[in-house]
């Protein structure tokens, strides 16, 4: 049985604030076999001062502070009913990840499959209180977290109502994008381990390798930025794969879905049955030999096909006489051995 790894395509803000670009990013995510396409809901005010400064990865887009900036890449409801609506119409699950309060109202009456708790509100208790309440799955990321505060976040969600086993714990690096170094992998299944709750893995280095190995070592979902373009002005598209990537991604991702599906037992496979005998050996005979003859060690050679004597079987057939004549480089038959 395959156990299938919940992939979704990070969309983000990647749309700047333009709502056909989104539509655009809906199309390449569906295209990609990603099982979601998702965004970001917020309303600025409520998010972010007006005197706060913006983060490194943001420094290169456009605003003077990152208000200014963020403000440009908030979508209203109307928006977002046109992006609901044609996921719907394409045939691709919509999410999003809420960073406020009314945000976190609005997409509970859209109800979404899972409600995703950014990393940088795990610290965010109103935020954590109003999402433990409901009873949906939720998803979280751990981006700049200790262990320590991942439990409490844990705590909190469960305290309110909300069940362990829905919800995904995603390992997460905050940096944009992540240096190889910093990744430190083996910790999203610490955090499982520890924790004992469901774990996954948010992406931001470059290229698709990390989170293909993150399935391959038991990520439940994964979650990958993209855009339509890393060339295009804002804040992500930089740490985002462009179209052709993500859907090479997921590919590899259903891939290693197949590979470590297998029964854990180490037996030949169905595929390669066919295989044993052409690519094994068996006992043959290394000259001409007469029936009566005594077979010495010289007298015989591992060869292919292997549909004869094992060469396992080498010391027994050793000091046996023939039963009839043998050919030259002729497979030897137990049948005719004394």
């Amino acid at each position: 049985m395959i156990n299938k790894t919940v992939v979704i395509a990070e969309a983000g803000v990647n749309h700047n604030g333009n709502i056909s670009q989104a539509l655009r990013l809906v199309d390449a995510a569906k295209l990609s076999g990603a099982d979601y396409v998702k965004f970001q809901t917020f309303k600025t005010e409520l998010n972010i001062s007006r005197k706060a400064k913006k983060a490194e990865y943001q420094e290169s887009s456009e605003g003077d502070t990152q208000y200014d900036l963020v403000k440009k890449l908030e979508f209203t409801e109307d928006d977002f009913e046109t992006v609901i609506n044609y996921c719907e119409k394409k045939g691709i699950g919509f999410l999003s990840t809420a960073f406020d309060l009314p945000s976190v109202e609005y997409l509970f009456r859209k109800n979404i499959d899972y409600y995703k708790i950014p990393s940088g509100e795990l610290t965010n208790l109103p935020l954590l209180r109003k999402i433990g309440g409901n009873s949906r799955k939720i998803i979280m990321s751990s981006g700049m977290a200790t262990l320590k505060e991942i439990h409490i976040a844990l705590q909190v969600l469960i305290k309110e109502g909300a069940v362990k086993k829905n919800i995904t714990v995603l390992h997460c690096n905050t940096e944009y994008p992540t240096p190889m170094e910093d990744v430190n992998l083996k910790a999203m299944n610490t955090i499982g381990d520890e924790l004992d709750v469901q774990v996954g893995y948010s992406d931001h280095t470059l290229g698709i390798e990390i989170p293909i190995a993150a399935v391959a070592l038991g990520a439940k979902i994964i979650e990958k930025h993209f855009t339509l373009d890393r060339n295009l002005p804002g804040p992500d598209h930089r740490a985002s794969l462009e179209p052709d990537e993500l859907k090479e991604m997921v590919t590899a991702i259903r891939n290693i879905e197949k590979a470590v599906s297998g029964s854990g037992k180490k037996e030949p496979s169905p595929s390669e049955q066919k295989n044993k005998e052409v690519a094994r050996k068996s006992i043959h005979t290394t000259r001409s030999m007469k029936a009566g003859e005594i077979i010495k060690e010289e007298d015989i050679i591992a060869l292919r096909p292997g549909n004869g004597i094992s060469p396992m079987e080498w010391d027994s057939v050793v000091g046996k006489k023939l039963s009839r004549t043998y050919e030259e480089n002729e497979i030897l038959d137990w049948g005719t051995l004394e």
